[in-house]
């Protein structure tokens, strides 16, 4: 189970990108986490495996805390923590072996990492992963001969070949067509399912969001706005989450930004597909 308690993240300017936002993600559970840019969506996904520090707060990944750690547990800690990039974060000119085998580089030496001399049982392991992620005849393939569809593929199966306990996944279909968009988002889930492991989804498309989650939580100015499952996800949640509106009162009247452009808030609702990605 990861649990994430009142994180913080303050930057050097005085930007507040998170505001105390706790969530907590288990089983083989998808939860995808939506909200404009800017909202806090990747500064969340980052702060859980410190590639960003979070300012406060407390993220436990099966009860061991990680923002208390020094450099070298904090190193060990993320061998149970897959990432799944954006932008890949590939070496372009490896294969596409040796670039899934870099997700077995926390449980090997220095020395064997710098020979990319890895146990037979890793490189089965990483076979049985390529065939699965439909990439089994391509392992020799330089990653820049790929297209961004079949290398989102090749960063899920380094993620997964860690064996992690976690999958954190930063907007991964921003920069593919809808089609290919939903391929990847299918073999995540299904992943998470066969391999009985949690997955944290940053997303912009709220279609593949409510087609793909079990539970969709939305962010707004750092701020944890929504959390429910993707039927829970109404005109209003939407409305929250990506204007700022207050839900009705008891009285029936919004107590925040009023939704009078039909049109306008569907746009944003549904259609931001912006490629930087929300900080």
């Amino acid at each position: 189970m990861l649990e994430v308690t009142e994180l913080q993240k303050t930057y050097s300017t005085g930007d507040e990108a998170l505001e105390g936002v706790s969530l907590s993600v288990e089983g083989s559970e998808t939860v995808a986490m939506i909200g404009p840019s800017g909202a806090g969506k990747s500064t969340f996904i980052r702060c859980i495996n410190r590639l960003t520090e979070p300012s406060g707060g407390q993220v436990r990944l099966d009860g061991t805390e990680l923002t208390g750690l020094d450099d070298g547990a904090l190193r060990s800690a993320r061998r149970d923590i897959g990432m799944i990039f954006q932008e890949y974060n590939l070496v372009e000119r490896l294969t596409v072996m040796e670039n899934v085998l870099t997700g077995r580089l926390g449980y090997v030496s220095a020395w064997t990492a710098f020979r990319r001399s890895f146990s037979s049982e890793d490189v089965n392991r990483a076979y049985e992963i390529l065939d699965r992620v439909g990439l089994g005849d391509m392992e020799n393939k330089r990653v820049d001969e790929l297209s961004g569809g079949q290398r989102q593929r090749v960063g899920i199966a380094r993620a997964v070949v860690q064996q992690p306990k976690i999958l954190l996944v930063d907007e991964p279909t921003s920069s593919l067509d809808p089609e290919t968009s939903g391929t990847v988002m299918r073999l995540l889930t299904d992943i998470a399912a066969e391999r009985d492991v949690p997955v944290l989804i940053n997303i912009h498309e709220v279609d593949l969001a409510l087609d793909h989650a079990d539970r969709i939580v939305g962010l707004h100015d750092g701020e944890l706005v929504f959390e429910g499952t993707p039927a829970e996800l109404d005109e209003q949640g939407l409305d929250r989450v990506y204007r700022g509106a207050a839900v009705p009162d008891d009285t029936g009247e919004h107590t925040g930004i009023p939704s009078d452009n039909d049109e306008e808030r569907d746009r944003i609702a549904g259609a931001d597909n912006s490629p930087t990605g929300g900080l």
